[in-house]
């Protein structure tokens, strides 16, 4: 496969993953604002701007819809809904030989449909919309994809994105310990409320959800289903040829933060959730980096703001 059109599989899968990951983050900030009317509104959004890579004057002082503004629907903003969909339906244009129609006319149309302002009242709604059209795009992708390198990059895009995209939502919550969003909240921006139940069968605790976001094999939305889909991907492209360690930077990466999650107790975790977080966060970064400088080493690929180096 080209390396173009396999770095243009590889950021439709993230960009469209980034742009759900944001919408749920954004329903959670702002549900925790609505719920909780002592909460310091400037400083719980600074703090989810930092998380989300962004900076404000510190002169200014940031309300919801400021937030709202930045992160939903400025298409200058890298770490927004509005640019993330603009850039995927960017990609899909450059590899449009290899992109289906129906995925090219879902991402089209989603691009066009992208309002430049939602009122108040309209923003659960809108979150709704990006997460089901995000949705759509993946089940034609699912559906309609031959499962060789296309769907291989595409998946690893996306994987790579889910993981990094849970920790920024996880470290959300311990910023705003102290007032933060429950974890019910949580559990159901990442649609894993009634599978947690089926597993823990009771309330949500913090420990216990926790453990279920994170380091759950089963559940495609935690962090440690998504790095293991990335290794299987990375595997499938280009199967391990060394008898002794791993050659592969992006599967090193990948490995040793999966292993550190993994064989570490929950209890340990939760004591420094930002800090392994923010681990997760770099070795999703390392790990799309290493992707790009082996199978995409002629093209410049695009750059998001909230990623770390």
């Amino acid at each position: 496969m080209l390396s173009r059109i396999a770095e243009s599989l590889f950021w439709i899968g993230r960009y469209v993953e980034r742009a759900d990951g944001i919408a749920r983050i954004l329903d959670v900030h702002l549900q925790l604002l609505l719920e909780d009317p002592w909460v310091e509104e400037d400083e719980a959004c600074r703090s989810l701007l930092g998380v989300m890579g962004g900076s404000a004057p510190p002169e200014m002082v940031l309300t919801r819809r400021d937030i709202l503004s930045m992160l939903a629907v400025d298409r200058m903003q890298p770490a927004s809904i509005a640019y993330s969909l603009g850039a995927a339906r960017e990609n899909a244009r450059r590899a449009r030989e290899v992109v289906s129609t129906d995925l090219w006319e879902v991402l089209n149309t989603t691009r066009s449909r992208m309002p430049r302002k939602v009122a108040d009242e309209k923003v659960s709604e809108f979150f709704a919309w990006v997460r089901e059209r995000s949705a759509l795009a993946v089940g034609i992708v699912e559906s309609s994809t031959p499962r060789d390198e296309s769907y291989s990059f595409f998946t690893l895009g996306r994987s790579l994105e889910r993981a990094d995209m849970t920790a920024r939502l996880l470290a959300t919550r311990a910023l705003t310990e102290a007032s933060g969003a429950s974890w019910t909240t949580i559990l159901r921006s990442c649609a894993a409320y009634e599978a947690y139940l089926r597993t823990y069968r009771g309330m949500p605790s913090a420990e216990n959800a926790a453990e279920f976001l994170l380091l759950d094999r089963l559940f495609p939305r935690s962090i440690l289903f998504s790095v293991a889909r990335a290794e299987q991907c990375l595997r499938s492209i280009a199967p391990p040829s060394e008898r002794v360690g791993i050659g592969d930077d992006a599967l090193r990466s990948l490995g040793q933060i999966r292993t550190a999650l993994e064989y570490r107790s929950i209890t340990d975790i939760l004591d420094e959730l930002p800090k392994h977080m923010d681990a997760v966060q770099s070795a999703t970064s390392a790990a799309s980096d290493a992707v790009r400088g082996r199978y995409f080493p002629a093209n410049v690929a695009p750059n998001w703001v909230a990623e770390k180096t």
